[in-house]
């Protein structure tokens, strides 16, 4: 119906419903609940809720279906992996990749009728070559004609996967050409990519009017903290449910940015030491989205990474001195205390 009305040229509001409920108690019919609604506008207690265009529309429709598709040949790979140990072959064990050069020839040898784990070692190319007698361990097992047959079928599922989605990455270039420019600076955030970037103007678009500014953004995304007290206890209080999907991209940002010397490293690893992972994520996906809300306002701006000894510069030298006692007294069990130097 909102797209029906859009279409005619009606200025239409999606609304949110927790936002707008009706008094409890109150009757409720759909004559009451346009009335209410109607009043809820014009006195301006609410507001529209976020619809992307239809360009965007469509490209979250290619992104989407490509991180379902990337999960269910994960799920596939995993269900071979599985099937391999059925029949006592630890590949996995020894090959990082079951999946890469090396290992895929060792697959599709044993669907071939090779059970000779020598033989089959022997299909090892580069550093592999190093772990000739490990792999022959690795390939001893009981692989039959049985497991063959369903080894053949998720092989198969999994290149259909794969042709499927690089269609689909074939695509999301296309309809993401007009957002060039967008993409390529959320390019220069570490641990973004490509696909990242393809992924966040899909979820978040790139007319940055619609949040007035970067908190507004964080908040929508659910990557604000919450602050919930109450007779002067301090309760737990998780930031809400989000866009999953959106979520999911964050989190994989963090991930490989986590895993670089940067700003966004440090912040990680610095929060992580002292409240968790979890809260980790959450406290660098609010700085993620805080620069992506900076990048897209501002057509004219790029990403200068403050360096991983920015917080360090930033410590006084009496509270660093503290911080790295408490380390020294935790490392070692004993209390520390400062002498004055020779």
């Amino acid at each position: 119906m909102f797209y029906l009305l859009g279409a005619e040229g009606f200025t239409c509001w999606l609304l949110n419903a927790r936002h707008v409920k009706n008094v409890p108690g109150r009757p409720k019919t759909d004559k009451l609940d346009a009335i209410w609604l109607a009043k809820v506008v014009e006195r301006g207690m609410c507001s529209p809720s976020l619809v992307q265009p239809r360009d965007i529309r469509r490209l979250r429709d290619l992104t989407r279906y490509r991180r379902t598709l990337i999960r269910q040949r994960t799920a596939e790979k995993q269900r071979v992996e599985k099937l391999l140990e059925d029949a006592q072959i630890k590949l996995s064990a020894v090959v990082s990749d079951i999946f890469g050069m090396s290992g895929r020839a060792m697959l599709e040898a044993m669907i071939g009728g090779e059970r000779n784990p020598r033989a089959l070692a022997q299909l090892a190319i580069g550093r592999m070559r190093a772990k000739l007698v490990v792999l022959e361990e690795a390939l001893t097992g009981h692989f039959d004609d049985h497991h063959a047959f369903i080894c053949r079928m998720m092989l198969d599922r999994i290149d259909d996967i794969t042709r499927q989605a690089a269609e689909l990455t074939a695509r999301i270039e296309e309809q993401i050409a007009p957002f060039a420019d967008a993409a390529a600076r959320l390019d220069e955030i570490p641990g973004v990519g490509r696909t990242g970037a393809q992924e966040l103007i899909a979820e978040i678009g790139v007319d940055m009017t619609r949040f007035p500014d970067a908190a507004h953004l964080v908040s929508w995304a659910k990557f604000a903290p919450i602050d919930k007290n109450s007779a002067g206890k301090k309760k737990t209080a998780s930031t809400g449910k989000g866009n999953p999907w959106l979520g999911a991209t964050i989190g994989e940002i963090i991930s490989a940015a986590a895993r670089t010397d940067t700003f966004l490293a440090e912040r990680y690893q610095r929060i992580a030491r002292r409240r968790g992972k979890r809260r980790a994520i959450v406290a660098v996906g609010n700085s993620v989205l805080t620069i992506i809300w900076h990048l897209l306002a501002d057509p004219q701006a790029s990403y200068r990474d403050l360096g991983p000894g920015y917080c360090e510069s930033r410590i006084s030298a009496q509270r660093r001195q503290r911080n790295l006692i408490r380390q020294l007294e935790r490392l070692t069990g004993q209390r520390a205390a400062l002498q004055p130097a020779a």
